[in-house]
């Protein structure tokens, strides 16, 4: 097995060393890198708007890319968390509360490094973990029926709505609310048409770019427009020099980088958990077992080694489940999934036998784009700091632009770049609302998909329900839909807690959702 495994990961190396796959994975860690940095924009909110761009390239490059954007993006959010207090992406909020210590103790390129390096050890271990697990989960998937899929996608949706941050009642309505908009259109099996009001232009369904460009692109511009946040920036002044870690620093933050990155690959193997989660966790744990506990919160190094580890570790093995399974963990694999369908390309179990090219060339373009972020972060720093001074007053506005371009050039249709703009402030009102978007793609992206395999489960046991639990003949699809049911009473559970008098959350725990919130 690992002969194969390595025979593949070398025709891998092949592919994404092609000059144009390379070129395409270095835009994408570049501005993912730069996103990553600007507070309000994210790997989502890029991705939304990069997809039109994809729609005349190659997959493979079009999958480099993209995936770049979106692992480029962890690198450039500890910067800000580290040296500015300012957690501009979820993951990197727990790293404020040692790493600015840190830099106003004047170790913030110590900080830096030790997070270059505990990025780039969980990043390999989630790259590595995708090498020998994703294949085997295909071998196991390749014998699942309709049942089984069907219930998979069920614990998927749950898992993503329910963990997901916010109420977990507000993100079931909003994956509901998804699988509702992925119905619109012609029925595949009837030709009827459903929820398209009379309308020719849906009666093809609802344009992933229209869906992920309202509701990523101009929501989130809207939510962020009158932001005009002034940073110090009097302890940003880092050389490379500073990023050197010493001796004690690296014996300090080893035993962490390892912990992190154990817990941040478990967490990407539960659908709807993601890297925020892993981030909080693993600092949690760092904590807990800490003999001077006392020390985090007052600039102690194992608390930023340890969640950027996990959450380096969480974003690279976020791409097992989706790769191999075709059941995305969160709303950026969702992404890459419509990425993928729009190239014409059914994500799932056969997509590594169908198309080793996207697959063994995203693991072997994960280390290629690795490598280039540790080159990038170290001499450019400074510049990623600067880029803060850009008034989003000239930032938006141009996003926007952007977006505009990108939805119309994807059919060459009006009515698209209006369905965009009603989508964005249906997606705004809701934001204002405290629901929060991120599971309506979900539920959009898996929903076709559940409902075919749904039909299907039903023809083969001529309407018979409870075919999703028979234990004798479809295993598999029970435990699926037993762990829904223990998701479900989990989270009543925690609810009933939540109304005992005296009774508050852990603050670590409300932590992800003021963050990002």
């Amino acid at each position: 097995m690992i002969e194969t495994a390595l025979t593949d990961l070398w025709y891998g190396f092949s592919v994404a060393f092609e000059p144009h796959n390379l070129m395409w994975c270095f835009l994408g860690v570049l501005v993912g890198n730069m996103v990553g940095v600007l507070p309000g924009m994210g790997p989502v909110a890029t991705i939304s708007i990069l997809l039109p761009l994809t729609f005349g390239m190659k997959p493979v490059a079009a999958i480099l890319m993209l995936a770049g954007v979106y692992y480029g993006a962890q690198y450039g959010g500890a910067i800000c968390s580290i040296l500015l207090n300012l957690p501009c992406h979820p993951p990197h909020a727990v790293t404020c509360l040692d790493g600015y210590p840190l830099t106003k103790q004047g170790k913030g390129g110590t900080a830096l490094g030790i997070t270059v390096i505990g990025s780039f050890i969980g990043a390999s271990f989630g790259i590595t973990e995708m090498i020998f697990l994703a294949p085997a989960l295909v071998s196991v998937a390749m014998k699942f029926g309709p049942a089984e899929v069907c219930s998979l996608m069920l614990l998927g949706l749950l898992a993503g709505s329910t963990l997901a941050r916010g109420s977990p009642l507000k993100g079931v309505a909003m994956t509901v609310l998804g699988l509702i908009i992925g119905i619109v259109g012609a029925d595949i099996e009837t030709g009827t048409p459903r929820l398209t009001f009379g309308l020719l232009e849906l009666y093809d369904g609802v344009e992933i770019v229209a869906l992920a460009l309202g509701v990523f692109g101009i929501a989130e511009f809207m939510k962020s427009i009158n932001q005009n946040v002034k940073f110090d920036t009097k302890y940003a002044n880092v050389k490379v020099r500073d990023m050197w870690p010493s001796g004690a620093d690296i014996r300090r933050s080893f035993f962490p980088w390892i912990r992190g990155t154990l817990i941040g690959s478990l967490c990407a193997l539960i659908p709807g958990t993601g890297p925020t989660i892993a981030s909080f966790v693993s600092y949690a744990t760092e904590k807990k077992i800490s003999r001077t506990p006392e020390r985090f919160g007052n600039g102690a190094i194992e608390g930023v080694a340890c969640p950027e580890a996990s959450t380096h570790s969480s974003v690279q093995g976020d791409f097992i489940p989706t790769m191999s399974l075709g059941i995305p963990g969160d709303t950026v694999m969702a992404l890459l999934l419509g990425a993928l369908m729009i190239q014409g390309i059914v994500p799932g179990p056969q997509l590594i036998s169908q198309h080793p090219d996207i697959f063994w060339g995203l693991i072997a373009s994960f280390w290629i784009g690795n490598i280039l972020l540790v080159i990038l972060n170290v001499p450019m720093i400074g510049l990623w700091v600067k880029m803060l001074a850009v008034p989003y007053k000239y930032l938006y506005p141009s996003a926007l632009f952007f977006v505009c371009i990108g939805v119309y050039g994807a059919n060459n249709d009006m009515f698209q770049v209006g369905l965009t703009l009603f989508i964005g402030v249906f997606g705004y009102i809701l934001l204002l609302l405290g629901f929060h978007p991120a599971p309506i793609l979900l539920g959009f992206v898996l929903g076709p998909r559940f409902e075919e395999n749904f039909r299907r489960a039903m023809l083969i046991s001529r309407g018979d329900i409870w075919v999703f639990v028979d234990i004798k003949n479809h295993p598999i699809s029970t435990v699926f839909v037993g762990l829904s049911a223990l998701l479900i009473v989990a989270q009543v559970v925690l609810w009933l807690r939540r109304l005992r008098p005296g009774e508050r959350a852990p603050r670590i725990a409300a932590t992800p959702s003021q963050a990002e919130g």
